[in-house]
């Protein structure tokens, strides 16, 4: 099988092509390797990825209609894609909204159209995100909530792509699947994203800035169960015998943990405490975060098994060894 990954220089991108490549399959990556956080840090991950029989690189831009001639023939023969390329985080939307226009949803339209060009396409899994929820107040998040407050840029740009991707199931009968990641977190982690940030902040012996005064719950799920659900989903395109072939899934840990909880779990792995700045709620954030995941595990089996408990410490033991710490 062939498949496309777009962000594979990404967090998630990189674990998803290694497991593919892991058990024989041919991937062929896309990512424009922006400097939305270290270049250095996605380079990392494109030099092991390089190195592997059967995976493939190109340096392309979706958002540029220019090369839309290039990517075509750069991705001929693929019979899946895992779109996984975007300009992520909420806050960053709030300063630089354009960023978030060109990349998620002038490259998610430029994904869709390669993908039902391709002959004998079978199936695009694309990244929606727990975001869509927004000022959503019931828990856990169900696929069956409304999802039309979105309180971020981000957050309304993947709902767009939601919208688009049924849209083009039910005019080409194009097979999708959206799913909507929930705080992902692990080795080659983003730096941008809040424990990175912490680990970072605590090991320099710097404040950790936290939120609301520390009264926030997330799902934190670590990113080898990630893989296996966006692999098995890949594995499962959608029947169109009942309807558009377009389907979404919460991905997630099914697990809502207090942020100071997840504080604490580091505080130990680092061997170091934390001192800590409590703020107010930023602009565009959400208390609590919590995935119902009975779709995917009644339609594919996917079952979380990571605590943080496990899940940090394993982090912690990469960060280290990337950045040089004893």
């Amino acid at each position: 099988m062939k498949t496309l990954v777009t962000g594979v220089a990404g967090f998630i991108g990189f674990h998803t092509a290694n497991r593919l490549l892991d058990r024989g399959d041919e991937v062929v990556g896309i990512d424009c390797v922006n400097d939305y956080y270290s270049v250095d840090l996605k380079n990392a991950r494109l030099d092991q990825l390089l190195t592997r029989k059967g995976f493939t690189f190109h340096k392309l831009d979706l958002s540029d209609r220019q090369v839309y001639d290039e990517t075509r023939k750069a991705i001929s023969g693929v019979n899946r894609a895992i779109h996984l390329a975007a300009q992520a985080g909420v806050r960053h939307s709030i300063e630089n909204p354009f960023d978030y226009v060109d990349a998620n949803l002038t490259g998610h339209m430029t994904v869709m159209e390669l993908c039902r060009h391709q002959p004998d396409f079978e199936h695009l899994v694309y990244a929606s995100s727990s975001s869509v929820y927004g000022s959503n107040k019931k828990l856990p998040f169900s696929i069956e909530d409304r999802t039309d407050s979105p309180v971020s840029l981000y957050a309304a740009t993947k709902r767009a792509n939601e919208h688009m991707s049924f849209s083009y199931a039910h005019l080409y009968g194009l097979p999708q699947t959206g799913l909507r990641f929930f705080t992902v977190y692990g080795p080659w982690g983003r730096p941008d994203m809040a424990l990175y940030i912490f680990a970072e902040a605590i090991v320099k012996g710097r404040p950790i800035e936290v939120f609301n005064h520390g009264d926030m719950k997330r799902d934190f799920t670590y990113v080898d169960d990630i893989v296996t659900g966006v692999v098995a989903t890949h594995d499962n395109p959608p029947p169109s015998d009942s309807g558009p072939p377009h389907r979404i899934y919460n991905i997630g840990n099914h697990r809502s943990e207090p942020l100071m909880r997840m504080i604490g779990v580091l505080e130990d792995a680092l061997g170091r405490k934390a001192e800590t700045i409590m703020k107010p709620m930023q602009m565009g954030d959400v208390k609590e975060s919590f995935a119902d995941i009975d779709a995917i595990r009644n339609d594919l089996g996917f079952e979380p098994a990571t605590p943080i408990d496990v899940g940090v410490p394993k982090f912690v033991e990469w960060f280290k060894s990337y950045h040089g710490i004893n």
